[in-house]
């Protein structure tokens, strides 16, 4: 820094085509006892220097600075041999620059691995020796109180301790006092599961969304507005696929697919049974049984729930039963190669289990065990379509008073199934006591038929997929009265009776609806239907706007918990950000493009393209008056913006990253940006002056910022764990009052830390 005695006066020396670069130091006085060291390797300690470009390692020097007393400053090679930079000193040819950069490269990564053996060494102080060239004495010296190091993949990344910290251990180590509690879910998986929406006996609605199931009070009256409140079993470790609510109306199975941990290590499915009115677990079923994970469950309704019946979602869909109460399998049998998409138990007899899915009706008799683990038998009887052509799928059956089942398919017909005696002409039928046949037929639908549900008046409600209906069918399957659900909800997926005359629709593009026939429906939860990736939240109103993969843009109100409004974009949305006014929002796409919005008429007021590669991230200046655009051409584009945010004219381009941008900070007083990218470089940009990269990063370690989104910096590299790859953390936020960070990772986990977070582990 400027004011401190020079310690060493570094001088370049190149000697022919040699490929290592050499340090010659002339001493001058220092602190006692200080001796010279040997010169860092390229990408290894990076010190402040006038002309220095750190970031993830690779630097371009010039000119020598005077370092700190007690810092020896030896001078590095050129950051790119072909790229020609201001300042940068080589008396190599052009045909020899290449030799030089693949060498030093290899000298470069030999110390990275080396070094990379283990994440202990951030900040480490201790001098590493590593291979170089005959003659060459290698070292790593860390900068004493001046920077910290980590590694990613093996590469360093310096970060430059601010000059109000005088000691590392100073820093809050331990976790905030805040906590995080889960307050409310946007969306409900209807897109691709089934057995997903059950009403409980206090009223509550339970579903699921990801690793959460969601248990639901409605406010208001039938079709009315949301409101209510949500409560959440928070058990599983993965995605839950699948429900079963017992007789009793208060215990719920849940069963989860296979994942794996954030070590790597994998997660078994397994079924949860759980008290829904203390949200505690009270059995854990089938752990190392399943395979890939549990695609079906049914509590058996005619001995009080005793048993559950499981398929998983193995190459042989294996069936078992369960013993509730002790958690132990009593059978279990290779059910098909074919999906199975439903199962249940008669609810007048036990014994009698069915599954049905793609060009299938099984029934199967369940006999002896009970009470002795894995000595009960399965056997099998095919449904028998006879003269009816055989559907591709049966997702969904129902079981009727009177001991019929009623089947819906994907040709749209609704099936009556009954017993009927052995058929003795019948080849390979004559041994069989009865089989299962067709009773009658109705078509019911155009395209398939994804729910059926039996009411308390003994009525059936089906539900649609092309054509969208609810149709309530009589005695005789006479239809009684339908209705329609709107387009923009998409099909219906799942029905269930909720009090009174109500009903909740769940639909194939993640809405949950409530009303009944007569009056209609409305939503009371919506959510999107792929990968959401833009997230950004109103600079002064509890509001936030989202975008992803399913195109659509929607704004959500966090008070009512509801969606305000929502636009197709008809291309992927990616990133996001408001105007400091609010009137506007800015929308990156996949495309290169990004258009700003009207935040009231939700008209587009902009819309331009920059290069043709995504764009990872947008951010308005905190007075507002610049725009930034960070691209997967690894250019930041700066637009200078209009008051009210409508127009907009390029500013300029900050050119300099190796790599993708993937985050971008402003300071406080608009002049400066913080960037990261792929390949996890630091970079700081001087935008009020020309869009300039700021050689020296030491300069930079005092400044302020507006915001802190930035995944790499001293002030959160303590986020990172053990081992890491990279790419482990996906966002990270810096609260208001920059107190505590929220850190998004790989492993379906948000963490809350202190800030700043500055301390390895």
């Amino acid at each position: 820094p400027p004011g401190l005695p020079p310690t060493c006066t570094p001088s370049l020396v190149s000697r022919g085509t040699q490929t290592e670069t050499e340090v010659e130091f002339k001493t001058s006085p220092g602190p006692p006892g200080l001796s010279n060291g040997p010169p860092a390797p390229q990408g290894a300690s990076e010190e402040p220097s006038g002309t220095q470009s750190e970031g993830g390692g690779s630097s371009s020097s010039g000119a020598g600075s005077p370092g700190p007393p007690g810092i020896l400053r030896p001078l590095q090679p050129p950051q790119r041999a072909d790229t020609p930079r201001r300042n940068s000193s080589s008396s190599s040819s052009p045909s020899e620059r290449p030799r030089q950069k693949l060498s030093r490269k290899a000298i470069s990564s030999a110390n990275l691995l080396v070094r990379s053996g283990s994440t202990e060494s951030r900040g480490g102080k201790d001098p590493l020796s590593s291979p170089g060239g005959p003659g060459s004495r290698r070292s790593n010296y860390n900068l004493e109180g001046i920077s910290v190091k980590m590694f990613l993949r093996g590469r360093p990344i310096t970060m430059y301790i601010p000059s109000g910290i005088r000691s590392l251990e100073e820093l809050p180590s331990g976790p905030p006092p805040e906590t995080l509690c889960l307050d409310w879910v946007y969306g409900y998986r209807g897109r691709d599961s089934r057995s997903n929406l059950f009403v409980l006996r206090s009223g509550e609605v339970v579903y699921f969304i990801a690793c959460v199931v969601v248990l639901y009070r409605p406010g208001g009256g039938p079709g009315g507005p949301g409101g209510g409140g949500q409560r959440h079993y928070r058990g599983h470790t993965d995605c839950v696929r699948c429900l079963a609510v017992h007789p009793d109306g208060v215990r719920v199975a849940s069963g989860q697919t296979a994942g794996v941990d954030k070590d790597g290590k994998p997660l078994q499915p397994v079924v949860h049974i759980w008290d829904s009115e203390t949200l505690l677990k009270l059995q854990e079923i089938g752990l190392g049984a399943f395979e890939r994970g549990v695609g079906a469950l049914a509590f058996s309704a005619a001995d009080q729930g005793a048993f559950l019946c499981v398929v998983d979602d193995s190459n042989e869909h294996m069936l078992s039963v369960w013993d509730c109460s002790r958690g132990v399998k009593l059978a279990e049998i290779k059910s098909t190669n074919d999906s199975v998409l439903a199962v249940g138990f008669n609810p007048r007899d036990s014994s009698c289990i069915v599954t049905s899915g793609k060009s299938h009706v099984h029934f199967w008799n369940w006999s002896g065990g009970v009470g002795v683990p894995g000595n009960g038998t399965l056997t099998r009887k095919q449904g028998v379509f006879g003269k009816y052509k055989k559907p591709k799928f049966i997702p969904c059956f129902v079981f009727l008073p009177d001991g019929d089942i009623l089947t819906g398919d994907s040709e749209g017909n609704i099936l009556t199934w009954g017993r009927s005696a052995s058929d003795s002409k019948t080849p390979g039928r004559g041994g069989a006591k009865e089989t299962y046949g067709i009773v009658a037929q109705a078509h019911a639908h155009e395209g398939s038929i994804f729910a059926l549900c039996l009411q308390r008046d003994g009525t059936v409600l089906s539900g649609g997929g092309r054509d969208r209906r609810l149709v309530q069918w009589g005695p005789g399957l006479v239809a009684l009265q339908e209705a329609e659900i709107p387009e923009h909800f998409g099909a219906v997926r799942a029905i269930a009776e909720g009090l009174g005359s109500e009903l909740l629709v769940g639909t194939t593009k993640n809405a949950l609806l409530r009303g009944d026939l007569a009056q209609g429906f409305s939503p009371v939860i919506q959510g999107h239907t792929d990968e959401l990736w833009g997230l950004c939240t109103h600079p002064s109103q509890n509001r936030f706007l989202t975008c992803g993969h399913d195109r659509q843009l929607c704004l959500w109100d966090g008070e009512s918990h509801a969606l305000a409004w929502s636009i197709d974009l008809k291309e992927t949305g990616l990133c996001a950000d408001f105007h400091p006014s609010g009137a506007v929002v800015a929308v990156g796409l996949n495309t290169g493009r990004w258009l700003v919005l009207d935040t009231e008429t939700r008209e587009i007021v902009s819309d331009v393209i920059d290069g043709n590669e995504q764009l990872s991230v947008v951010r308005y200046s905190p007075d507002g008056l610049y725009l930034a655009i960070g691209s997967h051409d690894n250019v930041i584009y700066i637009y200078s913006v209009s008051s009210d945010g409508a127009k907009s004219s390029r500013f300029g381009r900050c050119m300099g990253h190796s790599s993708f941008i993937t985050h971008l900070d402003w300071s406080k007083d608009g002049n400066f940006i913080m960037s990261n990218s792929g390949d996890y470089e630091i970079l700081y940009w001087d935008v009020a002056g020309g869009c300039k990269q700021l050689k020296n990063r030491y300069e930079s370690r005092d400044r302020e910022w507006a915001t802190y989104t930035c995944v790499l910096g001293f002030h959160v590299y303590g986020v990172w764990p053990d081992g890491s790859d990279g790419t482990d953390i996906n966002s990270l936020c810096r609260s208001h009052n920059e107190r505590v960070v929220a850190v998004a990772d790989d492993f379906c986990k948000v963490h809350l830390f202190q800030y700043p977070c500055a301390r390895a582990k």
